[in-house]
C-alpha cells in the first residue's frame, strides 16, 4: 500500500463523452476548474491533460491528449482523475483533504477504539464523517453513523487516528 502521502486523492471523475472529437465531461470533487488546471497528469501519468474548461453547471470539459474520438471517450465513464497526495498544495492548520480522514482509526476522547472513517460527504452544511464501528452488530453487521466534521464533535485528529467527542459517538 502506498504511504499516506503518496496514495492517490481523488479530484474528478468522468461522467461521459462531450461531443465527437473526444472531449470528456467532469464531475468535479475539489474547488473548482482553476483547482484542477494546477494538474497535467492524472492517474500515474496514464491521462496528460491537453485542454480544460468550466461547463458552466458545476463541472468541467477536458480533452485528454490520449483520448482521440467519442468512443474512447466513452469508455472512460466513470474513471476517476487522481494525483498523489504528496502532489497537492501544503494545507494550514485545521485543514485537511477527504483522502487524508478516510482510513484513519477512530477513538473517543475517553480512548474507546469505535471504528474506521470510511466515507465523508458534504450535504451542504460542511463535512459529515461516515464512519464503521469496529465490532459488529448480533448479525455480524458493522453499523455505520455518521459525525459532523466540526471541533465540538471532532476536537482532534492526526495522520494516526481521528478522535471523537463522546457524545457523538453513539
Amino acid at each position: 500500500m502506498a504511504s499516506r502521502s503518496d496514495r492517490p486523492v481523488t479530484l474528478a471523475a468522468i461522467s461521459g463523452a462531450h461531443g465527437v472529437t473526444g472531449e470528456v465531461r467532469l464531475k468535479l470533487f475539489g474547488e473548482g476548474v482553476e483547482a484542477l488546471k494546477a494538474y497535467r497528469a492524472f492517474n500515474d501519468s496514464t491521462l496528460t491533460l491537453a485542454k480544460l474548461r468550466d461547463d458552466g453547471k458545476g463541472g468541467a470539459i477536458a480533452r485528454f491528449t490520449e483520448v482521440a474520438d467519442r468512443t474512447a471517450a466513452e469508455k472512460l465513464r466513470g474513471t476517476a482523475l487522481t494525483v498523489p497526495r504528496s502532489a497537492m498544495p501544503p494545507l494550514a492548520e485545521g485543514e485537511y483533504y477527504h483522502a487524508d480522514l478516510i482510513g484513519l482509526a477512530v477513538v473517543t476522547d475517553e480512548g474507546l477504539a469505535i471504528g474506521t472513517v470510511i466515507a465523508v460527504d458534504n450535504f451542504g452544511a460542511g463535512d459529515v464523517l461516515e464512519i464503521e464501528r469496529a465490532e459488529p452488530d448480533e448479525k455480524g453487521r458493522r453499523e455505520r453513523f455518521m459525525v459532523p466534521m466540526n471541533t465540538a464533535a471532532v476536537p482532534e485528529w492526526d495522520a494516526e487516528r481521528l478522535i471523537v467527542a463522546s457524545a457523538f459517538a453513539g
